[in-house]
């Protein structure tokens, strides 16, 4: 199904810092892309599910992000909180390029897909 998706140059891996984000203008909205500091890389949508906190201001640890705004623990690798909170932001599909170019996916990913 993703080879039939829209997928968009986002910028370069190098351009987000390790345990850390940025974020990007598209057409579903602000994504926040984080990457973790053993190198991966996920997208989200920049907002919290509990109160719309900006994510991308949040403290990345192991494959994980802290909302600033309340300190909700996500995963960046479903968008969903850690229990006992409960809600999910949505993923979207997210790939790296051998030349380090980031290319994401304009469909929100199902969790657990």
């Amino acid at each position: 199904m993703l080879d039939r998706v829209n997928w968009i140059d986002v910028g370069r891996i190098d351009e987000v810092p390790a345990r850390g984000a940025r974020t990007v203008r598209t057409p579903l909205g602000e994504v926040a892309i984080f990457r973790t500091g053993e190198g991966e890389v996920f997208a989200l949508m920049n907002r919290c599910p509990h109160a719309n906190g900006p994510l991308s201001e949040g403290i990345v640890h192991d494959r994980h992000v802290t909302c600033p705004l309340h300190g909700r623990v996500i995963s960046l690798a479903t968008g969903r909180m850690r229990d006992p909170d409960t809600g999910c932001t949505p993923t979207l599909p997210i790939q790296v390029g051998e030349d380090g170019t980031i290319r994401l996916a304009l469909v929100p990913a199902l969790a657990d897909a």
